[in-house]
């Protein structure tokens, strides 16, 4: 008899498990479906901040050149006006 009702309470207990499992299946399935999004849309975002790196080292690098340029006018400028004063100079105290 004790055989008999502990099987009757394993299939009891089996039977009473399967609608709580399908109940956690469809729950893992709808979070793996909203974590998939989420990846999706995380990959959707570090691809734009890619391009957005790219625009910005382009950027960066068209700055440097352009100071690179204006220092070496500045450079060259300064060089121009102290000849100038240098000339200047001479032609005062002849």
């Amino acid at each position: 008899m004790t055989r008999k009702n502990t099987w009757a309470l394993f299939v009891l207990a089996a039977a009473l498990s399967f609608p709580l499992t399908g109940c956690k299946d469809t729950k893992i399935l709808q979070e793996n479906e909203q974590l998939k999004a989420q990846v999706a849309e995380l990959q959707k975002e570090n691809g734009q901040v890619g391009n957005d790196l790219e625009t910005m080292t382009a950027a960066r690098d068209a700055l440097t050149k352009e100071n690179e340029r204006l220092k070496a006018e500045i450079k060259n400028l300064k060089t121009r006006s102290s000849r100038k004063r240098a000339s200047s100079r001479k032609h005062r105290g002849s």
